[in-house]
């Protein structure tokens, strides 16, 4: 994918996750089931996974060099980097730290939505300033994955929202 298409799949598919997360009920959105996250926990987690990577994004390019570095291998594939991230969850890889959300009430769901979606605008505006051989250049750390790529940074974002909707759809059966 290049950089416009990252952007439309970034927004599509958060879209298709707040538009279900708003479809839900009250009573839904605060469900939880064998002590799994319930809906509003798993939009929270979206927005605390998106939140850092745009305020990142609003540093200028050289500084994000300095700081994190450049990769010293080929990126991978968007296949692969799903392929890692599942290895990594069937290795007992979890949430952690900042990333693990507080519970959730039912009058919080459009503050957060509209936070997610003002990061999200904000991100894929930011990801236009750099060119397609600089997102496959600077590397960014990710908490489970180790040091990514920016293009597989955005690939992991643009499937971890699926994931999510996938388990929240799965955990309130």
């Amino acid at each position: 994918m290049n950089i416009p298409e990252i952007n439309r799949k970034l927004l599509e598919n958060h879209r298709l996750f707040t538009d279900y997360i708003q479809s839900l009920s009250t009573d839904v959105f605060t469900l939880s089931r064998n002590q799994k996250w319930t809906p509003g926990q798993q939009l929270e987690h979206i927005r605390r996974s998106v939140q850092p990577l745009a305020q990142g994004f609003k540093l200028p390019k050289w500084l994000i060099k300095i700081i994190f570095g450049r990769s010293n291998r080929s990126g991978k594939t968007y296949e692969e980097l799903i392929k890692k991230y599942h290895l990594k969850l069937k290795d007992g890889g979890r949430a952690s730290g900042r990333f693990i959300p507080k519970e959730v009430t039912v009058p919080e769901k459009n503050k957060i939505i509209h936070t997610l979606e003002s990061d999200l605008l904000s991100l894929t505006k930011n990801l236009n300033k750099f060119s397609e051989i600089e997102i496959d250049e600077i590397v960014l750390p990710h908490p489970l994955l180790g040091k990514l790529t920016i293009r597989e940074m955005m690939y992991f974002t643009i499937y971890h929202v699926e994931h999510h909707m996938n388990l929240t759809k799965r955990n309130i059966g």
